[in-house]
């Protein structure tokens, strides 16, 4: 199983000047600490608590400020984002697209918020196995982003990661190869050579090479993903089970069972250990 980073690119627009009677100051007042009440209530997982919130939220700044307004946006965005993580997809792909619409009224075609909109839309439709339209909205996230930040900004490397992923999944690993390559060596010069962002672009590159039975050039990535991930999360750490599982994987498939063994006997421990025996991983 190879890391599969996923993480939501959003810059949050500030409120504009406008100007408006006291009843729909404090109307926008509420719809602010709505929104701060649901933010509050997705990171703790509160999904259900969150959803009126933010649609309350959303209705009121509609109301006063109109449909296309940019603040609208940050409120589909937030309401898209709730969906997206319960699997909701089908809910969540038209708040993306309008969010998007009105960042492109507002922003022009190539600003970096344009790019934030291509992102989550091809992340959404990469989960689903929609790949041919995931694509060119991460090509187009690319070319934004590489143009406003540079090539070597960190969140070029996050794009290049999930580009490589959809043609990994795909088995397209001649094209894979080398965005994980140029984002690996990205991420190194940034960060340093022991980043957990490194550790998992390694894991990344190893499970490519795995899946070509390239298993020599595998072990080594394996090997230090596994090393800098004890570091810095500790050797009880679920992302380090799922390294001891990768590397185990790539012995078995090599016939080398007296060190497949111990490597899947501590990834099972620590997983029995944080997730407890009767979770469904056990099943």
């Amino acid at each position: 199983m190879k890391f599969i980073l996923i993480i939501f690119l959003f810059s949050f627009f500030p409120l504009y000047l406008f100007a408006v009677s006291p009843n729909d100051q404090t109307e926008i007042d509420l719809a602010n600490n709505l929104d701060k009440q649901a933010n509050l209530y997705y990171k703790q997982g509160r999904y259900a608590e969150a959803e009126p919130l933010y649609k309350r939220s959303l209705a009121i700044r509609e109301k006063i400020l109109g449909s296309d307004h940019p603040v609208i946006s940050n409120s589909l965005y937030y309401l898209a984002r709730l969906y997206d993580n319960q699997g909701r997809y089908t809910e969540a792909e038209p708040l993306y697209k309008r969010s998007l619409t009105i960042d492109e009224k507002v922003f022009g075609p190539e600003h970096k918020y344009i790019a934030t909109n291509f992102y989550n839309l091809a992340v959404l439709y990469n989960k689903q196995g929609r790949y041919a339209e995931a694509e060119p909205l991460y090509k187009r996230s690319l070319a934004i982003r590489e143009k406003v930040l540079g090539p070597e900004h960190l969140d070029v490397t996050l794009i290049l990661n999930d580009l490589g992923l959809l043609y990994d999944n795909q088995g397209r690993y001649a094209e894979a190869e080398p965005l994980y390559k140029r984002s690996l060596a990205i991420r190194e010069k940034i960060l340093g050579p022991e980043h957990l962002y490194v550790a998992y672009s390694l894991n990344n590159l190893a499970y490519l090479y795995h899946n070509q039975g390239r298993y020599a050039e595998a072990e080594p990535l394996y090997k230090k993903s596994l090393s800098i991930k004890e570091k810095i999360l500790g050797p009880e750490h679920l992302d380090v089970a799922l390294s001891l599982n990768n590397l185990a994987n790539l012995y078995d498939k090599q016939a080398r069972y007296a060190e497949v063994e111990p490597l899947y006997k501590r990834s099972l421990a620590i997983n029995e250990k944080i997730l407890g025996p009767e979770h469904l991983y056990f099943a």
